[in-house]
Order: structure tokens, then sequence, then C-alpha cells
């Protein structure tokens, strides 16, 4: 039987909540992003802890990979552990959100505490519809591998996902994400494609923590998911997709909201 080493993610550990012996909050950036990105919430909620996680072939782990989404869940257990990290609440933004709530639902999930998903796809129902992405989400990476970046990422942010972002926005977001490595980009896109990813909501319904589902009050299309699956939802106002970017204190208002909630919910009566 083969035997593989055991490969963590690169993180940042947020030190200005040293003294705190509790939870801590563990945020997955999206695609083309790095744990960076999440920096200005995670320090609104400077009363908690927090690890920014690079995702495989991204930030400071753009030469890690990964095989799936089993892989990356084993990867994010080994992460926290060499964190010393034994409970944690965990935050994730749309590819992140995506692989938050498998990890939630199938993996290795002791010592969580509860789940935060920001514009997060729960997946396809049908083999034809995962076939058919898998299909779509190949040609984009193909065009990570073989174009020049920043040509790639002004098409990337033309689809309707984005449809809320001006030119100015879109501009800034094709600079921010040029220095990404397009190969690492294309193979972490094929990894965790939507045609790779289970049908979540059984498993979601069935989780035995808390969760709560985020979105941007103009993020049209993961509002109307959430309201179709009746999926906990709490709005951001002036935000699109990338709700956590374009209001960062409206979204750190609505994380300490609800952990406090959940927290308090969970007390022994």
């Amino acid at each position: 039987m083969m035997t593989l080493a055991c490969r963590k993610l690169d993180s940042h550990p947020q030190s200005s909540a040293q003294q705190h012996s509790g939870p801590w909050l563990v945020w997955l950036h999206g695609l083309l992003g790095s744990g960076q990105d999440w920096l200005p919430v995670a320090q609104l909620c400077g009363d908690y802890s927090s690890l920014l996680i690079d995702l495989p072939g991204h930030g400071e782990s753009v030469s890690l990979t990964t095989r799936g989404f089993d892989d990356i869940s084993h990867q994010l257990t080994q992460t926290l552990h060499a964190n010393g990290i034994r409970e944690y609440w965990l935050a994730g933004y749309s590819l992140g959100g995506r692989i938050a709530m498998y990890h939630a639902c199938y993996g290795n999930s002791v010592g969580l505490q509860g789940l935060l998903v920001e514009g997060g796809n729960l997946g396809l129902e049908s083999d034809e519809l995962r076939e058919t992405r898998f299909r779509h989400d190949s040609q984009w990476a193909q065009r990570f591998r073989d174009e020049p970046l920043p040509q790639v990422l002004a098409d990337w942010y033309q689809q309707e996902v984005f449809a809320d972002l001006d030119p100015q926005q879109r501009e800034q977001l094709v600079s921010l994400r040029a220095n990404n490595h397009g190969p690492a980009v294309a193979e972490m896109l094929e990894a965790t494609s939507l045609g790779h990813q289970p049908w979540l909501l059984p498993a979601l319904q069935r989780l035995s923590v808390p969760y709560t589902y985020l979105c941007g009050e103009r993020d049209h299309k993961f509002q109307q998911l959430a309201h179709q699956y009746k999926l906990p939802l709490r709005t951001l106002a002036r935000a699109g997709h990338n709700a956590h970017r374009a209001n960062p204190g409206a979204f750190a208002a609505q994380v300490l909201s609800f952990l406090s909630q959940s927290s308090f919910l969970s007390l022994p009566r």
C-alpha cells in the first residue's frame, strides 16, 4: 500500500488574539485569491484568533497540488493539526466555500464548531450537468495554462457572476490577480471543478453544527440559490459576489452576530 507524505497548506496565523482560548476562525479564499484576502475581515473579528489559509496553487501554497475535494480536506486537517487548532469555525468564499462545505459534510470535522459559506455553489444534481461543467472548466484551465494571465483574467471577470463590477473594479481585480501562476490555477480549477463536487444539499441539511450562508445583495445568482434551497441566508448590503471584499465591515458584523448567536444556542441549559 502506498503511503503519502503529509502535505499541509501554507497558513498565516493572526496573533492579535493570542490570549483568546476559544475556537479559531479559519478562512478559505476563492479561486485566484489568497489567505490575505481575508485580512480586513479577520482584523475586524479581532476577538477571535484567525488562520488565513493559502489553498493549493495559490499564495505561498503555489507549489502545492491537490487531487480533489477529499485530498484537500485532508490537507486542511493536517494544517489545523500543525497549528495546534482543536476547535474552529470554518469560513469560505466561492471555491473556499465549496471546500468548507465538503470538509464539514464529508471530512474529518472533529473540532468544527460551525460553518460560514459566502457565495458557495452546492454542486450539480446530475452526472450530465457535472460532465458539462467539467468540460467548461477544462476550457478555462487550458486558457490559464496557455495564454497571458491578464488576457484570461479580463475575460474571466466578464462572467455573469461578476456582473455587479464596474470597469474600474474589473481592472483592479485583473491587476491584483495577475500575480498568480496560470498553470497552478489551471490545475486547481480542474481538481475542484463543480464537475467533481458532490451535490451537497442533503449532507448540509444533516449537519450537526450551525451554519449560515452569506451573500451580497447584488449577487443575484447566489441569492436565488439560497432562496430556492431555503439556506440560512444573511444578506450583505452594497455588495455583489465578493461581498467580504466590497463591504468588510458589514461582513464582519454578520460573522460576529452568527458566532454570538450560535455560541449562545450551544450553551448548556
